[in-house]
């Protein structure tokens, strides 16, 4: 496994964020002060698991706790079988066999054999590495298992492969409550909502000329409407269905433009094959821009695009939250989600942004949206409000340090 390397942060950077949970976080860090704790997962980089990574691993590390970020290591074929998985935890009937689950083992063993380091508590996130505490046991004595994916429907071969493995931990946490209940885990679980940063590039403030220079410099006429989905090229996403939205509404509101946005992870081999699928779909329409992370539209260029866009869509057909959906909310936007996951904690429907469970609702919500800046507005302002109070990286770590507290005592 390669640990990660993270810069460090002052957690008083923060405080102008904290309501009344300063107290009670002072009170447990020292308490938890010297903890060792690692942080396991995939990949640093492309999906949004490595971002809170970046952001939430340094902060709690401010508060005392040394907690360090492994990734583990794997080759293509790995990587297709957990894709395989993944895909099988949010309700495909697929199924891996019997060598490609002994593939799976062998490179958990692998990572879990040649890692000498002993914690007192590691958190695994996602199935990726999930056999590691076979292997790992006799260094580490309490494991946890962080689901990052939609399980409220999984095929059941996927229950019964997942659940050989959860009872290797002393708690599971989920994004939402029936996901939980999807893998039939209530006894040990616990729910802890992912977190944006307010200081990252993606999310810090920025000056409008900034904004327009950015948007401006890919070609995206900023002085006509253009609505934006930021999410990874993966069917699940639907942005081919975004494609066909975008083409309806277009028949009322010829000015309008579209932004499709993805980042390529590693730890996602069906990535590239869907980017170009997009791209297809998408023909030869100049008024549709398809970036990733390659074209040079990284973390500040997607801040600069959530701030520009008229209206922002996270059109999931199964979703484990959309943090892309916090990220524009925090920037004031109204925003159209797909009524799925952990969207539905982000968005309260006709409060904050709108939820839908089609194409023609989200068809029917651009244009009332398109046509009504009032709304748009309104929807802005409360959205800002709800994931000032629940959705930032403060309250995610003060989430971290009760778990680590209730596992030391335990």
């Amino acid at each position: 496994m390669r640990e990660i390397k993270l810069s460090e942060v002052d957690f008083k950077k923060y405080e102008g964020y904290l309501e009344n949970e300063r107290e009670e976080i002072d009170s447990i860090s020292r308490e938890l002060r010297g903890l060792r704790v690692a942080f396991i997962n995939s990949t640093s980089f492309g999906g949004g698991v490595a971002e809170i990574f970046y952001s939430l691993i340094p902060l709690l590390r401010s508060l005392g706790i040394d907690i360090h970020w492994y990734v583990i290591e794997g080759d293509g074929k790995f990587f297709n079988i957990t894709k395989k998985i993944h895909n099988m935890l949010q309700g495909e009937e697929k199924s891996i066999n019997s060598k490609e689950e002994d593939y799976y083992l062998l490179i958990n063993k692998n990572n879990g054999e040649n890692f000498n380091e002993k914690f007192d508590i590691i958190v695994i996130h996602d199935p990726q590495p999930m056999a590691l505490p076979l292997f790992l046991n006799k260094k580490t004595k309490k494991f946890v298992w962080r689901c990052h994916i939609d399980t409220s429907s999984p095929s059941q071969r996927a229950r019964n492969f997942v659940g050989k493995f959860i009872k290797l931990y002393e708690r599971v946490i989920f994004s939402v409550e029936e996901f939980a209940r999807g893998l039939k885990c209530d006894n040990n679980s616990l729910i802890i909502y992912p977190s944006i940063d307010p200081f990252s590039q993606k999310n810090k403030f920025l000056e409008e000329d900034v904004v327009d220079e950015i948007v401006e410099k890919f070609g995206v006429d900023i002085q006509r409407p253009f609505l934006l989905q930021v999410s990874r090229f993966d069917p699940w996403k639907d942005p081919l269905g975004v494609i066909d939205v975008y083409r309806n509404v277009k028949g009322d509101f010829p000015n309008i433009q579209l932004v499709l946005i993805g980042s390529m992870a590693t730890d996602d081999p069906e990535g590239w094959k869907f980017y170009e699928k997009t791209l297809r779909y998408a023909g030869m329409d100049e008024d549709i821009f398809v970036f990733t992370n390659f074209d040079g539209v990284g973390s500040l260029e997607v801040n600069a695009f959530q701030r520009k866009a008229t209206i922002v869509i996270q059109k999931s057909i199964r979703e484990g939250f959309g943090l892309t959906v916090s990220e524009a909310l925090w920037k004031k936007k109204a925003v159209i989600g797909g009524n799925t996951g952990g969207i539905k904690v982000q968005i309260k429907d006709g409060e904050n942004g709108f939820l839908v469970s089609s194409k023609v609702e989200t068809e029917e919500r651009v244009k009332e949206l398109l046509l009504n800046g009032e709304e748009r507005e309104e929807f802005g302002r409360n959205g800002y409000a709800v994931v000032r109070k629940k959705f930032l990286t403060t309250r995610h770590a003060l989430d971290y340090l009760k778990l680590f507290k209730s596992l030391a005592v335990s």
